[in-house]
């Protein structure tokens, strides 16, 4: 259905602050039911959950009057979001390829929480974290979000309020860090303030690692750009600790 036919039900800035309100609050509400079944649900709930979901939250972003450019999923942007896209992807395979080939930076990448068999690592890398992670997250807090406080706020306004609701959005997440490092003995997470501390530190982070996918979704004007680049973040950190792992066993 064209952004026309949309704008008949809802024109494009006619959406009242109450309902933008409703709408702002249903997403929450559905990320944060998402968040507490994929921690404490079966395990890989976000890998059917997510593409569902993130379904939803496309079908309710339009149908609160949102174009298919203010979610990042215009047709228009592909070409330029595809440039973007490659052009993440290969920036962090060259950082983490230098990481992992300097031996003062190279421990980054061989903690032993995160050692899979590179089979195991190849289907993570390319099927649950896109799926369950990645298509999610973008949707909701680089599409439906940012599209929602853009359209009232303006864009620093949608960076910053994406970006704070993507910080903690990882606090339960960062939970399971906290106990990783407890049960490892790590010093950030063998009393309780240290726990604490890992929590606003992950939470910390991933702020402002949304400011910087929100940059990019705004610069590319599609959610590809951001998504490849969160995609290669964790895909390919995946891929190169899995890789050393085996190169050290051999």
């Amino acid at each position: 259905m064209s952004d026309r036919t949309f704008a008949l039900v809802l024109p494009p800035g006619q959406l009242s602050r109450r309902r933008l309100v409703l709408v702002f609050g249903a997403v929450l509400v559905i990320l944060a039911a998402v968040n507490v079944a994929n921690k404490f649900g079966p395990p890989h709930t976000g890998l059917v959950a997510g593409p569902l979901v993130a379904l939803g939250l496309v079908l309710l972003g339009r149908r609160a009057g949102l174009s298919w450019h203010d979610l990042g999923l215009s047709r228009r942007t592909l070409v330029p979001g595809l440039k973007y896209a490659l052009g993440a992807v290969l920036a962090v395979a060259v950082v983490y390829a230098i990481g992992a080939a300097i031996p003062a930076t190279r421990p980054a990448f061989q903690d032993v929480r995160y050692h899979l068999h590179l089979s195991a690592a190849l289907v993570t890398a390319f099927v649950v974290v896109p799926l369950g992670t990645v298509l999610l997250e973008e949707v909701a807090f680089r599409g439906v979000l940012l599209g929602l406080v853009n359209r009232h706020r303006g864009a620093a306004w949608a960076s910053v309020v994406s970006s704070v609701l993507f910080g903690l959005w990882h606090i339960l997440p960062s939970l399971r860090l906290a106990e990783a490092n407890k049960a490892v003995g790590s010093a950030l997470g063998t009393d309780a303030a240290g726990q604490i501390l890992t929590v606003l530190g992950a939470v910390a982070f991933t702020a402002v690692a949304g400011m910087l996918l929100c940059e990019l979704r705004r610069r590319s004007g599609s959610l590809l750009a951001a998504a490849a680049l969160h995609w290669a973040t964790n895909g390919l950190g995946l891929l190169v600790t899995a890789a050393l792992a085996t190169v050290s066993l051999t």
